[in-house]
């Protein structure tokens, strides 16, 4: 079948599947991307998840998802749990910026963007207050999970 492009890809009969060599990419939406992020932060234990539609505010973004680690290390872990779940669907953040430091882990997959914090800090730049009027997105977690909630 032909993709975007008028390239003929292989037909792997799953709808929005597309296979371009190795790499298999996976089509979704952005609020399917942004909610599949917010359970893997959330798998991960993150904190005070929050997801965001800024669509309305915004022109570089549809999603923010805002979430919390207790350290730097859950910081980075949750932050690589994220990028290494959408890698196995084919797609690579167009960037990301303070995982080393892990204080504030930024990534940038264009139509989402991922805030993940160290708690002390993301009280310190109040994000949800800067996008109030951003309405928040009611999500699910996956079976047997449940939110867990700030100490």
């Amino acid at each position: 079948m032909p993709n975007a492009q008028g390239t003929m890809m292989p037909d792997l009969g799953i709808p929005g599947v597309e296979q371009k060599g190795k790499d298999l990419r996976i089509e979704m939406s952005s609020k399917e991307k942004a909610i599949l992020c917010a359970r893997e932060a959330f798998r991960f234990k993150a904190l005070n998840l929050v997801l965001l539609e800024v669509s309305r505010f915004s022109s570089f973004a549809d999603y923010f998802i805002i979430c919390s680690g207790k350290s730097g290390r859950q910081v980075q872990g949750i932050a690589d749990s994220i990028e290494n779940e959408l890698k196995t669907r084919g797609l690579k953040p167009i960037g990301t910026e303070g995982k080393r430091e892990g204080h504030w882990v930024l990534m940038d997959y264009g139509d989402v963007i991922i805030h993940v914090f160290y708690e002390p800090v993301r009280s310190f730049y109040d994000l949800e207050s800067l996008w109030s009027e951003a309405s928040r997105v009611e999500w699910e977690p996956g079976p047997n999970e449940t939110i867990p909630k700030k100490n």
